[in-house]
């Protein structure tokens, strides 16, 4: 370790603090921020990359980063973050966690992972941003999607209306009646509701739907 010691002349005379008696600069670490934030986006995700600079090798494996991503519209005080598991400077967004035709920005920070005994750091600065955007459906092909579904579903509903009419004129065909002249309907024969009597003859003749 080091000690750190601040020395000035304050009203005439010298004098010497002792700013840190003990300081290892291991454990006082800052990083530069990263660089060159880029985006490249596709149907299923979004993939974003950066690159660092003044990274000691002995660090390279012990590095964490930071993504935030927000809507274009929104501040970054409600943007999304999110911790990275790699030290590797990219990251990939499934699409199912973006709203698409959404104009998104992006940006990433750095630092020494806290899962380090030998070296501590802070924060770095946060990136630049990369703004991305998933395409939105286009409407034409919503339009031909929901005329297809209805022409689907219009199939078996007519075929099923047709055969609910057909078991219900069979049905019914058992109360239709066959009156020949002269004679008076038969209450046996006649509908459920009761016909009245007729003094005259009557004739009358039912079809019967096939």
């Amino acid at each position: 370790g080091y000690r750190v010691s601040l020395q000035g002349n304050f009203f005439g005379r010298n004098h010497t603090y002792v700013t840190f008696p003990e300081y290892n600069p291991r454990e006082h670490i800052k990083l530069d921020r990263p660089l060159n934030i880029q985006s490249n986006v596709t149907a299923s995700k979004c993939q974003i990359w950066w690159s660092v600079s003044n990274v000691p090798w002995y660090l390279d494996e012990v590095l964490q980063y930071e993504l935030q991503y927000k809507e274009n519209s929104l501040s970054w005080e409600v943007a999304l973050t999110k911790t990275l598991p790699s030290s590797l400077p990219q990251v990939e967004i499934e699409a199912a966690e973006l709203r698409r035709g959404i104009a998104y920005a992006a940006r990433v920070r750095w630092k020494v992972s806290e899962n380090e005994d030998s070296y501590h750091s802070q924060w770095s600065e946060w990136s630049e941003t990369t703004e991305f955007q998933i395409a939105g459906v286009p409407e034409v092909s919503e339009k031909i999607l929901n005329t297809k579904t209805v022409q689907f579903l219009f199939i078996p509903l007519s075929f099923g209306m047709l055969l609910y009419l057909f078991w219900n004129c069979k049905f019914s065909s058992r109360y239709c009646c066959f009156l020949t002249l002269g004679q008076k309907a038969s209450p046996a024969l006649a509908f459920p509701h009761q016909l009245p009597s007729f003094s005259h003859s009557i004739v009358c003749t039912v079809g019967i739907l096939r």
